[in-house]
């Protein structure tokens, strides 16, 4: 089992994957343990959405992607592995780095993040 130790490294490769989006979306957390984003204020919603996050955790750390659970369709696609790590609607729980995994949510993160500004922003 992957000692806790593993945990920022694991927290900075999630990190990588919505850095991208930092500049378009709004930075509500980002220390070493949290790195959080919403989205712009949605006159449907009458608040700011929230877009995704990354934590650390004592057990493990979590990915949060909230245009999954806004989109369910977006997991239609979304293997097995993946899958494996989801708990609940739009978290993923990882303890050590998982490349392929990794790469699976960044191609998710981009769907999310162009179906939430294409819906919630046109």
């Amino acid at each position: 089992m992957p000692a806790q130790s593993e945990f920022p490294l694991v927290f900075e490769s999630l990190k990588s994957i919505l850095e991208p989006y930092a500049e378009k979306l709004t930075v509500k957390s980002d220390t070493k343990e949290a790195f959080y984003l919403d989205a712009p204020y949605s006159e449907k919603w009458k608040k700011e959405l929230y877009f995704a996050s990354t934590h650390i955790k004592k057990n493990y750390v979590s990915f949060y992607l909230m245009p999954v659970y806004m989109y369910p369709d977006l997991l239609k696609g979304v293997s097995p592995e993946l899958k494996k790590h989801m708990q609940g609607k739009s978290c993923f729980n990882f303890k050590k780095i998982e490349k392929p995994l990794f790469e699976e949510l960044n191609r998710l993160a981009k769907q999310g993040f162009d179906r939430m500004m294409r819906e919630e922003y046109s």
